[in-house]
C-alpha cells in the first residue's frame, strides 16, 4: 500500500507539473501584451516596462518557466499588480466560498442521484425506471447558469427565501447564501450519479451471487446495502473523482451569476484583466485538488473492494 501511495504521489506531482507547462504556454500563446492590458493605455511607457521587469516578462520564455517553478517549490506564487497583493493572500481570502459551494453541491449530488439510482435499478424496466431515465437526460441538458437564473427569480426575488447575491461566511451564513447556487451545479451531476449508480447496481443484482444471498433467506434490505450497494458503488466514487475537476470549472459561471467571491469569479477577473500569475495560482490550486480526489477515490476504492485491494498490493 505504501508503494502504491508513492507511486501515486510521483504521478501527481507529474501532472500537476504538467499541468503548470500547459497553462504557462497557453498564456503565452495569447496575443497582446498582458502589462499593457493590466495597467491600461494611459500608463507611461516607463512604469510599463517597469512592471514587466517586475514580473520577469522581459525575460525569454524559458527563463520566465524556469523562474516560475522555483517560485512555486519554495512557496511564492508571486504578487498580483491588479489586485495589489500578494497572490497567496489573495487565494486565501477566496478559498472558502469555492470550497464550501463544491462541498454543498457534490453532497447535493450524489445523495439524491444515489437515492434515485438505486430505486431505479431496483425498479428496473418499470415506469419509475423510464421516467428516471427521461429525468437523467433532461438533467444533463440544463445549463447551470439557467437553472441558476431561474432559482434566483423564482426563490430569491418572487418568495425571498434566499439571497440571490453575496456571500456570508460562517456555516450559517454560507448555508443561506449557497443553497440557490448550490442547487444551481448540481443536476447535472444529480443525473451522473444517477446513470452511473443505476447501470451498476443493475448489472450487481442480475450477477449470481446476489441470487445465492436471496437464497439463503436474507432480507431485501441486507442484500441491497450490504451485498449490491457495496460493489456497485465503486465505479460512482470514480465518476464523483472526475466530476470535481467539472465543478470548479462549473463553479466560475456560478459564482458570476450569484456575485459569489469565490475561485471562480477570481479566475474570470483574472483573465479578464491578463493577470496571469493569479491565473497559474488557480489553475495549480484546482489541478491538485483534482489530483487529490482522484487519490482519495482510489482509496476508498480499495477500502470497499477486495479486488481493488489485492491489485493494489500485488501491483
Amino acid at each position: 500500500m505504501l508503494n502504491y501511495l508513492f507511486r501515486r504521489l510521483l504521478l501527481g506531482l507529474a501532472q500537476l507539473l504538467g499541468l503548470v507547462i500547459v497553462v504557462f504556454l497557453i498564456l503565452q500563446a495569447v496575443p497582446g501584451d498582458p502589462v499593457r492590458i493590466m495597467l491600461g493605455e494611459r500608463v507611461p511607457a516607463e512604469y510599463v516596462e517597469t512592471v514587466r521587469e517586475r514580473l520577469g516578462l522581459n525575460e525569454p520564455m524559458l527563463t520566465q518557466l524556469w523562474t516560475y517553478l522555483t517560485r512555486i517549490v519554495t512557496g511564492d506564487l508571486g504578487e498580483s499588480v491588479t489586485f495589489g497583493q500578494s497572490i497567496q493572500t489573495l487565494v486565501a481570502s477566496r478559498v472558502e466560498p469555492s470550497a464550501y459551494l463544491i462541498t454543498y453541491g457534490l453532497l447535493l449530488a450524489v445523495i439524491f442521484g444515489g437515492v434515485l439510482g438505486v430505486f431505479a435499478a431496483v425498479r428496473s424496466g418499470t415506469v419509475a425506471d423510464f421516467t428516471l431515465r427521461i429525468l437523467a437526460t433532461a438533467l444533463l441538458a440544463m445549463p447551470a447558469f439557467w437553472v441558476g437564473l431561474v432559482l434566483a427569480l423564482i426563490f430569491g426575488i418572487a418568495w425571498g427565501l434566499f439571497p440571490v447575491s453575496g456571500y456570508q461566511p460562517g456555516l450559517v451564513g454560507a448555508f443561506r447564501t449557497l443553497t440557490l447556487p448550490a442547487i444551481a451545479i448540481a443536476p447535472s451531476l444529480v443525473a451522473v450519479v444517477l446513470r452511473t449508480l443505476r447501470s451498476s447496481m443493475k448489472r450487481v443484482l442480475d450477477s449470481e451471487y446476489i441470487e445465492a444471498a436471496r437464497a439463503r433467506g436474507y432480507s431485501e434490505n441486507r442484500v441491497l446495502a450490504r451485498h449490491a450497494l457495496r460493489n456497485a458503488v465503486t465505479p460512482t466514487i470514480s465518476i464523483v473523482a472526475v466530476v470535481v475537476g467539472f465543478l470548479i470549472g462549473g463553479t466560475a459561471v456560478i459564482e458570476q451569476v450569484f456575485s459569489i467571491p469565490g475561485l471562480g469569479s477570481l479566475l474570470v477577473q483574472a483573465v479578464e484583466r491578463r493577470d496571469y500569475p493569479v491565473v497559474q495560482a488557480v489553475a495549480l490550486l484546482a489541478g491538485t485538488v483534482v489530483i487529490v480526489a482522484g487519490l482519495v477515490a482510489d482509496l476508498l476504492q480499495a477500502a470497499l473492494d477486495p479486488r481493488v485491494r489485492n491489485a493494489i498490493r500485488n501491483g
